[in-house]
């Protein structure tokens, strides 16, 4: 699990155009968000907050990435759909959400199952993770990032 101090792990994703983007040559400040899944509720409304903050980020020299395993071309879909302005990456394999920590045991109505974990990375401009939010609830998140982000 990533957690403050740590660096990115050495992998690959996709971006929404199906272009590599590796995470761990990703030049900070950035922040690093995990969701479940494209266009439904929560992670849209997540999505919106982010991109309706998007100049204060774009201030602070703050990237904003979302991260889901939902494939590229949905992805564009989803950020056409709802004109996001925060670059969403793909981890079909779940290589990058695994080290990260963010690929956890869920329950709902008392059925175990693995998924995404709602939650956010803060990373520094030396590449290093600065703050670790999880279990993420959506209203206010993407605010208190962006207080983070400022005091960077």
């Amino acid at each position: 699990m990533t957690d403050i101090g740590d660096t990115l792990p050495k992998v690959t994703v996709k971006d929404s155009t199906g272009a590599d983007v590796a995470l761990g040559e990703l030049k900070g400040p950035f922040v690093l968000y995990y969701y479940p899944k494209a266009d439904t509720p929560g992670c849209t409304n997540e999505a919106k907050d982010f991109t309706a903050l998007a100049a204060d980020f774009s201030k602070t020299g703050t990237a904003v990435y979302g991260v889901s395993k939902d494939k590229p071309a949905k992805l564009a879909k989803f950020a056409a759909k709802y004109d996001l302005a925060v670059t969403l990456l793909s981890d079909e394999e779940s290589d990058a959400t695994e080290q990260m920590g963010a690929w956890v045991e869920k329950s709902m109505y008392g059925k175990k199952y693995m998924g995404i974990e709602r939650c956010t990375f803060l990373i520094g401009k030396d590449g290093k993770v600065v703050q670790v939010w999880h279990n993420v609830k959506v209203k206010g998140h993407a605010e208190d990032v962006l207080a983070a982000a400022k005091a960077l």
